[in-house]
């Protein structure tokens, strides 16, 4: 059976960018595809002696939302692994953007705001069965690269969920494309310490402090408890990729420190976590 991963989402956020980065990566990619088409394609894929294993089929949802959900309702029926990456982003970015395109809306002449209010709406129902939704409001296109090579550029080698842990801090806002987020704010701070305020929860200082406090042991338990009952569900639900994010102030002690530590967990209990610490680098007053 043949993979397929459905781009769609926004008109604006970056479909077409998405394409070029999963054809980068060695996958079939079809552009601009009609939802019509989608069954014909995995006609192609699936027929004897067809080399495409790999499909990436960027749909412009449009008008056509209910053409596209029974689509890939269809796709899925088929047997075949389908995920859905939706991409969004927030209506003042998508104004800016067709407005340096000069670009026509595809959701009709209604005003630009209005087409992509409209679409938005529309678009929910999708975005509800999403395996993955980016947000590119606040992205450039290195940096979607970047979020995109992450994820399908590190497929979990027994086909299963691909999972990630962030670590962030509140006074830089809440990560986007996050799945759970967890405050890690109650734990005692390593940055009232005059030595450990200027390293981070990767040193192995600060980790010792913040992991060696009695709390941070019932927590870490919890969180092995909780992560070994939801992990095999959410598999067990056709979920693909899972985000689990956790913050502190900063961004630099005590979230670092702990996401490091659930990476951990996840590798034990059978999973291969990639690791992203979004603050680490960003001075903190408060860490």
């Amino acid at each position: 059976m043949s993979e397929f991963v459905v781009i769609t989402g926004n008109s604006g956020a970056g479909r077409s960018h998405a394409a070029n980065v999963l054809e980068d990566l060695g996958w079939f990619v079809i552009d601009n595809l009609p939802p019509s088409l989608i069954s014909k394609v995995r006609e192609l894929a699936e027929a004897p002696g067809s080399t495409f294993s790999n499909v990436a089929l960027a749909v412009p949802a449009g008008p056509a939302i209910d053409e596209l959900m029974g689509a890939i309702q269809e796709l899925d029926a088929s047997g075949s692994r389908v995920r859905i990456l939706f991409l969004e982003a927030n209506s003042e970015t998508l104004v800016r953007r067709y407005e340096s395109t000069r670009r026509r809306h595809p959701f009709g002449d209604m005003g630009l705001a209005a087409a992509i209010d409209g679409e938005r709406a529309a678009l929910a129902t999708v975005k509800a069965e999403a395996d993955v939704v980016i947000d590119t409001s606040d992205l450039n296109v290195h940096q979607l690269r970047d979020r995109l090579v992450d994820m399908f550029g590190t497929e979990s080698p027994s086909g299963g969920m691909t999972t990630k842990v962030v670590s962030f801090g509140y006074k830089h806002g809440l990560p986007r494309d996050v799945d759970l987020v967890i405050d890690c704010r109650f734990l005692p701070n390593p940055h009232w310490i005059e030595e450990l305020r200027p390293q981070t929860g990767v040193d192995a200082p600060v980790a010792e402090y913040v992991l060696g406090q009695p709390i941070t042991a019932t927590f870490l338990e919890r969180i092995e408890r909780l992560l070994g009952l939801i992990m095999p569900a959410y598999v067990v639900e056709g979920k693909s990729y899972l985000t689990v994010a956790f913050g502190c102030t900063g961004g630099q002690h005590r979230s670092v420190a702990i996401a490091e530590a659930v990476a951990e967990i996840l590798e034990r209990i059978g999973h291969e976590p990639t690791v992203q610490h979004r603050d680490i680098s960003k001075a903190s007053l408060i860490g």
